[in-house]
């Protein structure tokens, strides 16, 4: 295992697309989604374990969440957990790890990864993971993984693959596409020329610095002003004032997008970004009726919803089709699963109308 290898977690959002379950004061990285004993972000940190050692992992999360992450993850000490003081997206987060990290090992390899995503074919995340770190380590580009799509969906960003005949395992990007409509996934489908973009990213610490000087040189100034104080007593305050001046933009807007060294690996990795109710209903087994259920729950005449509900509440549901059914501590949600983007709304809605006691 090459010790010049670091993973660096991105585990600070609250998922406010899983409310109720998903809450300001346990998210969804910290919950067990998938009802098999671990949390996704204990599963996420299971799957880098042919990459890199436990010292070289690195967790960025918001300061509210050091408990979560102590009481999970052991085996990390506190200098590998990276506080944020507030939320300002994944760049200024891709900063603090990269920098920190240059400052302990100027030579690192380092792949960043959110805490929240499913991939069921690990020895293939590892063959496509070594092949860009590879790349990554002996020429200057920056890297990403791209999911061979399924379908045209319209909740994923696409990659324009420059040259997707080669043999090369390691291709140019041409473009990037955020979300786009039903018409144009249809279009990138058919043209065999787009990949899904993970949203995992692999590059080398000098040239993740050299891009953010060039392309966000705000931030770098930021974070490299700083690097003395990594790994002492200082850091703490000299990351408050770094992020009270930091503007809010993520790393694939601020420098993935703008940059022309940035390459793909195309893979198959079984791979769900686990960001909706209906992502987690795709992604678990499902009855005779199509329901996933977890909880103690009984249910008549209802079929293709996911119910999600306290162990020690009986639940019975009649009569529901392709719903939503979730209750978490003191909240329940009942909605359609196809108006699940309303979720949002309800939640703002709720602390609008109810009080913050509900977010």
């Amino acid at each position: 295992m090459n010790s010049n290898n670091y993973v660096v977690i991105m585990a600070g959002g609250v998922g406010t697309r899983f409310w109720p379950y998903s809450r300001v004061t346990n998210p969804k990285q910290f919950q067990d989604m998938l009802g098999i004993g671990q949390s996704l972000i204990q599963i996420t940190i299971e799957r880098f374990k042919n990459i890199c050692p436990d010292e070289n992992i690195y967790i960025v999360t918001n300061a509210d969440y050091y408990g979560l992450v102590k009481k999970q993850l052991p085996q990390l000490a506190d200098e590998q957990i990276l506080l944020e003081p507030t939320m300002r997206n994944t760049a200024p987060c891709v900063a603090y790890a990269s920098y920190k990290i240059q400052k302990r090992n100027p030579n690192a390899n380092i792949v960043v990864a959110p805490a929240d995503q499913i991939i069921h074919k690990l020895d293939a995340f590892t063959e496509a993971l070594l092949t860009a770190i590879n790349a990554a380590a002996t020429e200057d580009v920056l890297l990403t993984l791209g999911i061979q799509p399924t379908r045209p969906d319209t909740g994923y960003g696409y990659i324009k693959v420059a040259d997707m005949e080669s043999l090369s395992k390691v291709k140019k990007v041409k473009t990037f596409t955020e979300k786009p409509n039903l018409e144009l996934a249809l279009e990138f489908l058919e043209s065999g020329d787009y990949v899904w973009n993970a949203g995992i990213f692999i590059f080398n610490v000098n040239t993740i610095t050299k891009a953010f000087r060039r392309y966000l040189p705000d931030i770098h100034g930021i974070f490299n002003e700083l690097k003395e104080d990594f790994y002492s007593l200082k850091e703490e305050e000299s990351i408050k004032k770094a992020y009270s001046q930091c503007h809010n933009i993520s790393i694939d807007y601020g420098i993935m997008e703008k940059a022309d060294n940035v390459y793909v690996v195309p893979c198959d990795l079984g791979w769900s970004d686990l960001g909706t109710w209906k992502s987690l209903y795709e992604q678990s087994p499902k009855n005779k009726d199509g329901n996933v259920l977890s909880g103690n729950i009984m249910t008549y005449e209802t079929a293709k919803s996911i119910i999600k509900t306290p162990e020690d509440r009986l639940v019975v549901v009649q009569g529901l089709d392709n719903y939503i059914v979730a209750e978490y501590q003191n909240v329940l949600l009942i909605c359609q699963k196809d108006q699940e983007q309303r979720i949002k709304q309800f939640l703002d809605d709720a602390i609008k109308q109810k009080g913050t006691q509900f977010s």
